[in-house]
């Protein structure tokens, strides 16, 4: 099956890019010379967001910016950071946070919602090296909240439209491989996938970064995470890693060729495992030179894309 290509707009507006973000349509222009398919909108800040785009009309005029170059959009990241999935006692202010987004994608004609925890591994327990969270959350409780709102979440979304897609990484609770399927067996819901961030996928199953108590990791790595996760996967971000992490916090993501990852080698299982579109993602997310090293991303993928699609 070919591919359609797009990049998470969040790599231009925050990181290294906070204090003077890419206008969004100059990105969009960008991505259309550079010959995308689309982007994957990072849908908070100063790009278009729920709260910034009120009216049909403003939200229209934005979904025009890409359709009329022959884009599309792949997915939203949803501002959810605000919100405390696993620490608040109940999920009103969460659920009703997505709910907007919701209709923002039902308005935008947005297919898949990327969710996290929202909230540091440390909420779950001690992580051996960091300092201690200021609130550690009973992890069976933690589990139950988490799997019961996104249950939720994810048949109102299918009501509307929008898949969910969990992106697991290191920055958030619940990152260890066996968590990953505690996770799906607890919403265990058709409309909840996995998405798989190569990068995460590597500091998960082969670092074990920022897990809490003992160090979860798989023998055959990435291989061996996407095959266990065929049938569940939702959406692919493909990028390198360096097997480092970004102020501490969550995964490095350099550009193809600046890491260590061997694409050659993980690709096929990744392609095996399914994806339930033709959307592959690049993710340069808090990378300094994201701007510029978005063509030869581009170029990367094309020839990723020729060789395993």
């Amino acid at each position: 099956m070919a591919k359609r290509i797009s990049i998470g707009t969040w790599a231009y507006a925050i990181g290294p890019y906070e204090d003077s973000p890419i206008p969004f349509p100059e990105v969009v222009q960008k991505l259309s010379e550079l010959g995308f398919d689309g982007l994957a909108l990072g849908g908070f800040g100063v790009h278009p967001n729920p709260d910034a785009l009120t009216t049909k009309e403003q939200r229209a005029e934005v979904r025009d910016l890409w359709e009329s170059r022959g884009m599309g959009c792949s997915g939203l990241a949803a501002d959810l950071w605000s919100e405390k999935l696993i620490t608040a006692p109940t999920p009103d202010s969460y659920l009703a946070t997505f709910r907007k987004i919701v209709q923002f994608c039902k308005d935008l004609g947005i297919e898949v919602i990327r969710v996290d925890t929202t909230e540091p591994p440390g909420t779950l327990g001690q992580i051996p090296g960091e300092e201690p969270a200021e609130t550690v959350i009973d992890y069976d409780v933690a589990l139950k909240r988490v799997a019961d709102t996104w249950k939720q979440c994810s048949q109102e979304a299918a009501d509307a439209g929008p898949r969910v897609a969990w992106e697991f990484e290191p920055g958030f609770a619940f990152n260890k491989p066996s968590e990953i399927f505690r996770i799906l067996d607890g919403v265990n819901d058709d409309n909840f996938t996995i998405m798989f961030d190569t990068c995460h996928a590597n500091m998960v199953a082969v670092h074990g970064a920022r897990q809490v108590g003992k160090k979860e990791t798989l023998p055959g790595g990435i291989k061996e995470l996407a095959r266990k996760l065929k049938g569940r996967i939702g959406r692919l971000h493909l990028i390198d890693s360096d097997g480092t992490l970004h102020n501490n916090e969550t995964s490095t993501h350099p550009p193809f060729g600046l890491g260590e990852l061997d694409f050659d080698d993980i690709m096929p299982v990744i392609v095996d495992a399914g994806c339930p579109d033709d959307w592959w993602t690049i993710d340069l997310c808090f990378w300094p030179d994201a701007w510029q090293a978005t063509a030869q991303c581009k170029k990367a993928i094309d020839e990723m894309a020729a060789k395993f699609a």
